[in-house]
């Protein structure tokens, strides 16, 4: 087994200070947009000093039960967020921003820098990922079946507009990812692939996603999306 970094060329500097944009119900994936509307005043501020730094904001997901803390202004949060660049913002004349951010890698929150700030700064490590020496499958085979699956399951997304190259030249690891982040997945569970740092692993776990739903498609027509799974 060796570990890969899910690292973005714009990353080779990163201080690993990001401000973290806490939601009960997003996570971001690498390689995956995200459009975001910012209208608190606080998350003004972040956006504006986000986008005078390094144009980094880590999405991390709310842990079950932050409502309760979240008048304290720091409820908890899953370890493994997704750091995102922005890459298109527009200001409004009220101060609101509209964002796009990418996805460029997995990162682990290690810990909270103390800054007298209105929001949020997370010690980030990108995460290094685990890639099997001796894959018990052939990972372009497993690619091509991802894709498949997935466009039979959405036929209304098109392909050429999630991959901007020929997916074959692509590795598995990137279209995981990206179809990952065009699934319309519960927050639970998109964490869980978000969590899962083995890319072999984490493309089986979609791959079973893919084909427990597209089998409840063909045997109960109208079937919502995902299935539901056990917690285990």
């Amino acid at each position: 087994m060796r570990s890969v970094p899910e690292l973005d060329a714009d990353l080779s500097d990163f201080s690993g200070l990001a401000p973290l944009f806490p939601l009960p119900n997003v996570v971001l994936f690498p390689h995956a947009l995200l459009p975001l509307h910012i209208f608190e005043e606080r998350y003004r501020r972040m956006t504006a000093d986000a986008l005078e730094g390094e144009r980094l904001i880590a999405m991390s997901l709310l842990r079950p039960g932050w409502e309760l803390l979240a008048a304290s202004g720091a409820p908890p949060l899953h370890r493994i967020v997704g750091l995102g660049k922005i890459i298109a913002h527009e200001k409004l004349p009220d101060g609101r921003y509209y964002l796009v951010l990418r996805g460029v890698a997995r990162a682990k929150l290690i810990g909270e820098q103390k800054v007298d700030l209105p929001y949020r700064i997370g010690q980030l490590e990108i995460c290094r990922e685990i890639l099997d020496e001796s894959p018990l499958f052939d990972r372009q085979e497993r690619a091509s079946e991802l894709v498949s699956l997935f466009a039979q399951l959405f036929p209304n997304i098109k392909l050429s507009q999630l991959f901007v190259q020929d997916f074959s030249e692509l590795p598995l690891n990137t279209i995981t990812n990206v179809l990952l982040g065009s699934m319309p997945l519960p927050a639970k569970l998109a964490q869980q692939f978000q969590d899962e740092l083995n890319i072999d692993a984490r493309s089986q776990k979609l791959l079973g996603l893919l084909q427990e739903a597209l089998q409840g498609q063909i045997n109960a027509a109208g079937r919502t999306f995902p299935p539901v799974f056990s917690t285990n």
